[in-house]
């Protein structure tokens, strides 16, 4: 069999989807080329998927604020799985205005969830990244029934700061999970609580103050209390007013998305997973690189998070099983040659190396970026 180019990258965000990375990149190769779009269960990750052959289900949800929108998850009728990218429903992308870090939900995740599992679903992969919420997944785990209810028995309004009225969860109405298994992917360790928990790390990212940093703690700290307390979880106890991180709510992971992670461990019994490796399996990237030559990754930026278990990265690790060389494209690179090789890249090409304007690298990204590709196949695909 002649041996092909694998093309797998990530988006370029802000510029390019990861489709249309690797649609440019085969056209300025000039060589045989399969294309494979990535992602690391972010921003893309239901695109990816659907590239890989997954159809896309789009449905009516709740966004973030509260209005109704349209986002999609993935589907693949053989092993009945599903792609739940957090982003598409509940994502900052999603926000209509400013941030609303106190009020914003998870509940349109939920509804996806929901809608995958009245499909048939026996497998669900939940992609955490991009979160607008920090309510701890208690709007994902109200949309797929679950009631979290205050002193007098009234349901919680949406957000996190809400939470700090929560005293009862009532999973009566809780919609039938028991033969679906869950995988996060995410490659966010983070717990629940404390100064490296959702609300301290990711909560100014959402556009948080410090003393909505404060309250958004709070209202995490009493859903892994209450969530303990009446439904057996391990730890996530309150002492003297103090937040104890443990068990669920201290389990790697459980920070991630604003606390989804949490409700998805707590709720749904997932399985927490590396998010690029667990996507590679499912989109058959083992498969394709048995037939490679060279794999060509990349991404926007290819910097120190990077290094953080990031789609290149990902890539370059899986190929390197295969014994495959990879070399990467991204809009512009921070890492030094060597940074790369112990990454496992030999080399990389970024846009700024043809156009030092950034803003016109945003703008040009598709041409640059087939003109870079053409570079790079005068330098690792010569004789073709």
């Amino acid at each position: 069999m002649v041996q092909q180019v694998l093309v797998a990258p990530d988006k370029f965000k802000g510029s390019l989807t990861a489709a249309e990375v690797a649609a440019r990149v085969s056209a300025g190769l000039g060589v045989p080329t399969v294309e494979l779009p990535v992602a690391d269960g972010g921003d893309g990750t239901v695109d990816a998927a659907v590239a890989g052959g997954f159809s896309r289900v789009t449905i009516e949800v709740t966004g973030p604020t509260g209005e109704r929108i349209s986002a999609s998850y993935a589907w693949q009728d053989s092993g009945a799985t599903a792609v739940v990218e957090l982003a598409e429903a509940s994502g900052l992308r999603r926000l209509p205005g400013g941030h609303e870090p106190l009020t914003a939900t998870s509940h349109g995740t939920g509804e996806l969830i929901a809608d995958a599992v009245r499909r048939g679903a026996k497998r669900v992969v939940l992609g955490l990244g991009g979160s607008a919420c920090t309510d701890g997944g208690a709007g994902m785990a109200q949309a797929l029934g679950a009631r979290l209810l205050d002193a007098d028995g009234e349901d919680l309004p949406r957000g996190g700061a809400a939470l700090k009225g929560l005293a009862r969860i009532d999973l009566s109405g809780f919609v039938d999970v028991s033969g679906v298994e869950f995988v996060v992917a995410s490659d966010v360790d983070n717990p629940l609580l404390g100064p490296h928990g959702a609300a301290a790390v990711y909560g100014p990212q959402k556009g948080a103050t410090p003393d909505d940093v404060r309250t958004l703690e709070a209202g995490l700290a009493r859903l892994a209390a209450v969530a303990t307390a009446t439904h057996g979880l391990m730890g996530a106890v309150e002492h003297d007013d103090t937040p104890r991180a443990m068990g669920v709510a201290g389990a790697p992971g459980a920070g991630a998305a604003g606390g989804v992670g949490f409700a998805a461990l707590a709720f749904l019994h997932a399985e927490i997973r590396p998010g690029i490796g667990y996507l590679l399996d499912l989109l058959g990237f083992g498969e394709l690189v048995k037939d490679a030559r060279l794999v060509i990754t990349g991404e926007g930026s290819l910097d120190e998070q990077s290094l953080r278990g990031k789609a290149p990265v990902g890539v370059a690790r899986a190929a390197a099983g295969a014994g495959v060389p990879v070399v990467a494209v991204c809009g512009r690179r921070t890492l030094t040659d060597d940074e790369l090789r112990a990454a496992g890249i030999e080399a990389a090409y970024a846009l700024t190396d043809l156009e030092p304007d950034p803003e016109r690298c945003m703008a040009e990204a598709g041409p640059l970026l087939e003109r870079l590709a053409a570079r790079l196949a005068a330098v690792h695909l010569q004789g073709d």
